[in-house]
């Protein structure tokens, strides 16, 4: 039985990318924004080999903010083609719209030249030290955040043992002045007798 072939065109951003798959007759089967991390790549290629067939990729940017995407799908194993920018606005003046947001169209015309053209788009080839170091940064930033985790998690106990009312008003990942008065102020009673002023001075003064 012959695999299915899709191709798959990536609008490239700076914070967001917006991903279209197409089949051979070029209907799209799954159109999504998702955000330039590292996490969210893998699941959306995850997501793409789950629609079942033979997947080209396709991305309109080489530049710093297509570094990760091409990274990831690199180790995937994904084979990666590029159409310039200057093509998909050439060719978009050649489809109707039909979607909302001009990224999601670019997506769709992206996946759609690559269906047509295929081996005309030149292949990209991420190097290798290139993957090598973003698994040693990614790794590195999976530590940091387990790191983070742990000691809001460990402040969070402390917290409840002297006083649970201000664990249950205290948003530790949320806002860092919390943190900042707990570095000064270990006890409820420290805060109360600081004053708002003093209290806000030292927010100030610490860029809060």
């Amino acid at each position: 039985m012959t695999a299915v072939q899709l191709w798959a065109g990536v609008d490239v951003g700076k914070e967001h990318h917006w991903v279209c798959v197409v089949d051979d007759h070029g209907a799209v089967v799954l159109s999504r924004k998702f955000v330039n991390d590292e996490q969210q790549i893998r699941g959306l290629v995850s997501d793409v080999d789950k629609l079942g067939g033979q997947v080209s990729w396709t991305v309109d940017l080489t530049t710093v903010y297509a570094t990760l995407l091409l990274t990831v799908l690199a180790d995937a194993g994904k084979s990666v083609r590029y159409l310039a920018g200057r093509q998909v606005w050439q060719a978009s003046a050649t489809y109707r719209g039909g979607e909302a947001k001009t990224d999601a169209k670019d997506a769709r015309v992206i996946a759609d030249q690559s269906r047509m053209r295929g081996a005309d788009l030149p292949v990209l080839h991420p190097g290798d030290d290139v993957i090598t170091e973003l698994r040693m940064l990614t790794a590195h930033r999976t530590d940091l955040v387990a790191d983070r985790t742990r000691t809001i998690n460990r402040l969070r106990q402390q917290l409840v043992a002297v006083c649970p009312a201000l664990e249950r008003a205290a948003q530790l990942t949320q806002d860092r002045g919390w943190v900042v008065l707990l570095a000064r102020y270990q006890r409820p009673k420290a805060i109360r007798q600081s004053g708002l002023s003093r209290l806000t001075r030292v927010l100030a003064d610490a860029g809060v």
